[in-house]
C-alpha cells in the first residue's frame, strides 16, 4: 500500500510521508504521529493533508478548536443551537439536537488550520483535560476490542491513569501537548487575531452558561435581539444543551458513531473531577510542568476545586 503524504506547516508546503513521522503507540487505541509539534491519530492525517491542500475558509466560517474531550461536544451543541435558532427554536420537539448527536450536527474538519473565519476555543485545566482524555481513550479501546470480536487478537491491556499521566506530562497524547494548544489560541485571542478568536474557559462557562452563550452569539454575528432576551431564548438554549439533557436524549443513550457509542461523549460535565483520579503529588507535578511551559505567555490555568466522587 502506498504511504499517504501529509503537509507540514513548518516546511512551507513540502510533503512528508506519514510512516516517516515520529510514532507513539502507548496511548490506546490510537497510533499517534507527531506533526508540527503535536500528536495526531495516524488515521486522520490523510484528511488533515487534504484539508490543508484544498480547503479555503470563508470570512463567515467558524471553527471550534477545543482540545479533545474538553467540552467539545457541549460547545458544538451550543454553537449549533445558537446559529440555527431561527429555523430550530430550542424548545421545539423536532430540534436536531433531540434526534442527532452534536458530532453529527457539527462535523470534524480534522484540524482548524485556517483563521480566515472565526475560531472558538474552550479550554479546561490540564488536570481535568488529562482525566477526560484518559477515560475517553479507555472507552474507545473497549469499543475497538468489541468490534474486533474473536479475531484472535489478545484483549487490550489495562490503561491506568498513571500510564496516561506520564504520557500526558510528556505531551504524548492525542493533540498534545495540551498546554501548547491552549497557549497558541490564547496568544491569537490577545495579540494576533483578537477579533477572530473567542477564547472561552470551561470553568467560566460552567459558572455562567447563559452569559457565555451570549458571547458566543455575538462573536458568531447573531447576537440575541431584545425580543429574544425577553423570551429567554439564551436560557432555553443552555437548557437544551446541558449535559444532563443531552445524555438523556434517546440518540445519545443508544446511538453510535463509527468508532464509539454516543454515550461515551457525555460524562459529568463538571470541573474538578481530576481529584477523583489523581493524587495531590501528580497534580502538583503536572502544574509545575505546565507553569514552566507557559512562562512568558501571560496565561495561567484556573484550577477547579476538588469534586467528590
Amino acid at each position: 500500500m502506498a504511504a499517504s503524504p501529509v503537509y507540514h506547516d513548518d516546511m512551507a508546503g513540502s510533503e512528508l510521508v506519514i510512516s516517516s513521522l515520529p510514532l507513539e503507540t502507548w496511548f490506546p487505541p490510537f497510533q499517534l504521529r507527531q506533526v508540527g509539534g503535536f500528536w495526531f491519530p495516524e488515521a486522520i492525517l490523510p484528511g488533515v493533508a487534504a484539508a490543508h491542500a484544498r480547503f479555503e475558509a470563508r470570512p463567515s466560517d467558524v471553527f471550534l478548536a477545543s482540545f479533545p474531550n474538553s467540552g467539545t461536544t457541549w460547545l458544538k451543541a451550543l454553537a449549533f443551537a445558537v446559529v440555527h435558532r431561527a429555523d430550530h427554536p430550542p424548545r421545539s420537539s423536532g430540534h436536531p439536537l433531540r434526534h442527532r448527536n452534536p458530532h453529527d450536527c457539527v462535523k470534524f474538519l480534522e484540524e482548524p488550520f485556517a483563521v480566515d473565519g472565526g475560531v472558538l476555543a474552550a479550554l479546561p485545566s490540564p488536570r481535568d483535560a488529562l482525566v477526560s482524555i484518559w477515560l475517553f481513550a479507555k472507552k474507545m479501546a473497549a469499543a475497538a476490542a468489541a468490534r474486533d470480536g474473536d479475531d484472535g487478537k489478545p484483549p487490550p491491556t489495562p490503561f491506568t491513569v498513571e500510564e496516561a499521566f506520564e504520557l500526558f506530562c510528556d505531551g504524548r497524547c492525542m493533540a498534545g501537548p495540551q498546554w501548547r494548544h491552549v497557549a497558541g489560541y490564547w496568544e491569537a485571542s490577545r495579540r494576533l487575531l483578537p477579533d477572530k478568536v473567542l477564547f472561552l474557559r470551561y470553568e467560566e462557562m460552567l459558572q455562567d452558561p447563559v452569559g457565555n452563550v451570549r458571547k458566543l452569539a455575538e462573536f458568531m454575528g447573531c447576537a440575541f435581539s431584545g425580543e429574544e432576551e425577553a423570551a429567554g431564548v439564551a436560557r432555553d438554549i443552555v437548557e437544551l444543551c446541558s449535559i444532563d439533557a443531552l445524555k438523556n436524549m434517546e440518540v445519545n443513550k443508544n446511538g453510535t458513531q463509527e468508532y464509539v457509542k454516543n454515550e461515551s461523549f457525555f460524562r459529568k460535565g463538571v470541573a474538578g473531577d481530576w481529584s477523583n483520579h489523581m493524587t495531590p503529588a501528580m497534580a502538583e507535578r503536572l502544574d509545575k510542568i505546565v507553569e514552566d511551559a507557559l512562562q512568558g505567555t501571560g496565561f495561567t490555568f484556573a484550577v477547579a476545586q476538588a469534586q467528590s466522587a
